[in-house]
């Protein structure tokens, strides 16, 4: 039996497949594409949490629990003595973990003590036999990895402190630890250097064996009350998995498009070869073949198509994700402490062929139907004569109802769900809107060959054409209106978001200069200003005034938020989304300001108290206002600038925000503020830090616009492969009306007549149904960016309306000129 469906596989299908090697490489590109986007997708957010997750377990070996710091600044040292008490613990290592910046590079400063022998970890491995008297006798002796380049004896500014390379750590486990790129140092050192004495950042905790881990981590909480987390040793990479959310939410929802524009351009496909192959598939008939054996050999082609495609996009999809993790925006990792590297989730690749199988399987289902309804004799006519061209009123009537009630579900998922879930509206809608334009088909058919005619006597006979294979021209019509809807809608919504999040990011336009430790792409977080510089500062001529601000990153419930300190007159994004009234009780100290997906993933409304954990405990706050704060930049929390310092023990200020005197120029103030500052502060304008913050957020839109332009692309040149096509396959007819008398000319304006109307009704068709799907993305991205997004209809639909009419003429130029030039005997010949 298995011989037998091979045999009529080579007989039937794959003679066929190869015989018409373009439509199959066509469809086999268009695979290729949705399962590279799949694959990329998968590659980004697996190389985010994947990076976090190797540098957290090279660290934490078998440690059972972390004990981590609320904010950036850790916790104190005194804590360590009570967390050793906590019955059960074998172990527990103290460790200071952060980030600082060099020149050209982020450096991860881990300051540890002899107790890390007690970790079964890379890290303890890369240290052992390091850790000596003779590196301790070495002035401010380090151990780097070998990713820094540096040797042994050289020097390093690191904070305030010149480090000394005692030792170079190489081989593979270093590669396991921030790709090389680390310093460890003796813990007091590396408290010194970072300039946070008798402070950590985690404990790592070893139960005893056999001990009951859950009643471990009751204790160590208890211990600490409230002072510092409690979590399992990964922790990071959840969080940092909660950061790209929108980010990974969003780029799949572009593969996901992709992926159903391929499903209806494979359908178009195997359409097409069901309707070409019709001698062979009454030869089949003729001989004894069974209607339903015919269509699992179509599936089974499908199916292979599918493979193909999906194992041909896989390398594409690494290269793509590689590409993608080099251009992440700072801002959306700068909350990472681990040097990003390129890994791909082991579910990446079944998932992405599983996926692109099915999709090709389930599209050519459709397709291979016709067959049922295909007869010897009728098999045996010329394209466009059959029955099997004609709609069944009855599928089209459950299509039709069925793409409604679908546009219906996503529209109100787009405006009533409040969850990453909405952005599943867009892809609904244009899933939904297929099924009614399969509904509308004659319709549609009846409308391009009206506009047909209006080209003259060639587009009327390419309008009888037309409405000799309405299935054919439909498929091409909807083609079209893919490449347009796609692009139209979900680019369109992505610059409404762009829009927006410039608006939104208005206010630090209101201080004339920043001065940070950061640059203006980045989140306006680093470490503190020198002390001091704020009077230096106020005491530069024309400085009218300078307001403090502090932002850290803290743990609030499972997520990590974005915590920031305002001051009366400041610029800061969560401060100034609050109303007025909630601004000055916020200043009075009487709560705080949370973000709306903050709220939401709490539960908690305008009124409501919140348990706020800081390195001084639990604080109850009451939540003053909820405000808009783009979740891309993760969510935020707001409270009083001198709250922030006391709770989460942040002194200082990582940002000052500066108000030129009037009759002053800014760049001399600008210059001024250079020159009595130290050579690591950085110095901009408001205007350059809103750009630097929006640019940050339009790179991250990179990837999503780079997939819809491949969509597109692929999507055009299935369009122009369909028309040539079809094209291809009349030139019978072609050759009859040359026989007949007709002219090169008239035959070649009748095919762009033809191609013509096809461009202009799937452009137009396109426009409604993309102004759709954009409305209803718009509408999702609220939800998910939490802030609003304003729909706004832009000049460019009409860009891509005239782009399908001219890919559409362009693909029927060279058929219509091979039309012109056939050979009259040829082409009237029996095949």
């Amino acid at each position: 039996m298995v011989k037998a469906a091979l045999d009529r596989l080579r007989l039937f299908n794959f003679r066929e497949f190869t015989a018409h090697w373009g439509r199959s490489v066509a469809s086999v590109v268009v695979v290729a594409v949705s399962s590279a986007l799949l694959v990329a997708v998968f590659g980004i957010s697996g190389s985010i949490t994947g990076s976090v997750n190797q540098l957290a377990s090279s660290i934490a070996g078998n440690s059972d629990l972390e004990v981590a710091g609320v904010t950036a600044g850790g916790f104190d040292q005194s804590l360590l003595p009570a967390v050793k008490a906590v019955p059960d613990i074998a172990a527990a290592v103290p460790m200071l973990r952060t980030q600082l910046r060099t020149a050209d590079d982020r450096i991860l400063l881990i300051g540890v003590d002899a107790s890390i022998t007690a970790l079964d970890s890379d890290l303890r491995d890369a240290v052992s036999g390091k850790l000596t008297p003779d590196l301790l006798a070495v002035h401010n002796g380090v151990v780097v990895g070998s990713g820094l380049g540096l040797a042994k004896g050289d020097t390093l500014t690191l904070g305030s402190e010149t480090v000394t390379v005692a030792a170079v750590i190489d081989g593979e486990v270093v590669s396991r630890i921030n790709g090389g790129h680390f310093v460890v140092a003796i813990l007091p050192l590396a408290q010194r250097i970072a300039d946070r004495q008798n402070q950590l950042d985690s404990i790592l905790v070893v139960a005893r064996s056999g001990a009951d881990v859950a009643a471990v981590r009751e204790g160590v909480t208890d211990a600490v009350d409230g002072r510092a987390l409690v979590a399992s040793t990964d922790f990071r990479a959840k969080q940092a998995a909660d950061g790209v959310a929108v980010l990974s939410a969003s780029t799949f929802l572009s593969a996901s498009m992709a992926l159903i524009v391929s499903c209806f351009l494979v359908y178009n496909a195997m359409n097409m070869a069901v309707v070409q192959r019709r001698p062979n598939l009454s030869t089949q008939r003729a001989i004894g073949g069974r209607r339903s054996v015919i269509v699992r050999d179509l599936l089974a082609e499908a199916a292979l198509l599918g493979l193909l495609g999906a194992v041909f996009g896989v390398p594409l999809g690494v290269l793509m994700g590689r590409a993608a993790i080099g251009v992440l925006p700072p801002l959306l990792i700068q909350s990472f402490d681990a040097r990003l590297d390129y890994f791909l989730p082991s579910y990446a690749i079944p998932v992405a062929v599983i996926a692109c199988v099915v999709a090709c399987v389930g599209a050519s289902a459709a397709a291979a139907r016709q067959v049922y309804r295909v007869a010897p004799i009728e098999a045996l006519q010329p394209v466009g004569a059959s029955t099997a061209d004609k709609t069944n009123r009855w599928l089209a009537a459950v299509a039709g109802g069925g793409g409604l009630a679908l546009c219906a579900v996503a529209m109100w998922v787009a405006l009533s769900v409040d969850d990453n879930v909405a952005l599943l509206a867009p892809a609904l809608i244009f899933a939904g809107a297929l099924g009614v334009c399969f509904a509308l088909t004659q319709p549609i058919v009846a409308l391009t060959s009206a506009v047909a005619r209006r080209f003259g006597a060639a587009g009327a006979l390419g309008a009888t054409n037309i409405e000799r294979a309405p299935r054919r021209v439909w498929a091409t019509v909807v083609t079209a209106l893919t490449v347009v809807a796609a692009t139209v809608g979900l680019t369109g919504a992505n610059e409404n978001l762009l829009d927006s999040a410039t608006e939104w990011f208005m206010p630090v336009t209101g201080a004339d200069l920043w001065v940070a430790t950061n640059p203006p792409s980045e989140l306006p977080i680093g470490p503190a200003l020198p002390a001091g510089l704020e009077s230096t500062i106020t005491a530069v001529p024309g400085v009218a005034s300078v307001v403090p601000f502090r932002a850290a990153f803290a743990a609030l419930g499972d997520r990590r938020v974005f915590v920031q300190g305002a001051s009366p007159g400041s610029h800061g994004l969560v401060f100034s989304a609050a109303s007025p009234d909630a601004q000055e009780r916020l200043l009075r100290g009487e709560g705080v300001l949370l973000s709306r997906d903050v709220a939401r993933t709490l539960n908690k409304h305008e009124g409501d108290v919140l348990d706020l954990p800081t390195a001084h405990g639990i604080k109850q706050v009451r939540i003053l206002e909820v405000v808009e704060y783009l979740s891309l930049l993760n969510g935020a929390l707001g409270l009083r600038l001198d709250q922030l310092r006391e709770w989460f023990d942040l002194p200082g200020a990582d940002n000052l925000e500066v108000q030129v005197a009037p009759g002053f120029e800014r760049s001399q103030v600008e210059n001024a503020i250079l020159a009595v500052s130290p050579e690591a502060v950085e110095v901009y304008t408001g205007q350059e830090f809103l750009e630097g913050g929006t640019g940050s957020i339009r790179q991250a839109s990179v990837l999503n616009n780079a997939m819809l332009l491949i969509v597109a692309l692929v999507g055009a040149i299935a369009l122009l492969n369909t028309l040539m096509l079809s094209v291809i396959e009349r030139r019978r007819e072609f050759g009859v009306l040359r026989a007949l008398g007709s002219s090169r000319r008239f035959t070649s304006k009748m095919v762009l007549a033809e191609a013509s109307a096809i461009g202009i009704v799937g452009g137009l068709l396109g426009i409604a149904v993309g102004l759709v799907v954009h409305y209803a993305a718009a509408a999702s991205l609220v939800a998910v960016a939490t802030i609003d997004v304003e729909y706004r209809i832009g000049p460019r639909i009409f860009v891509f309306a005239g782009a399908a009419v001219v890919l559409s003429m362009l693909g029927s130029i060279p058929p219509s000129v091979r039309a012109a030039r056939l050979n009259i005997i040829e082409a009237v010949a029996a095949e």
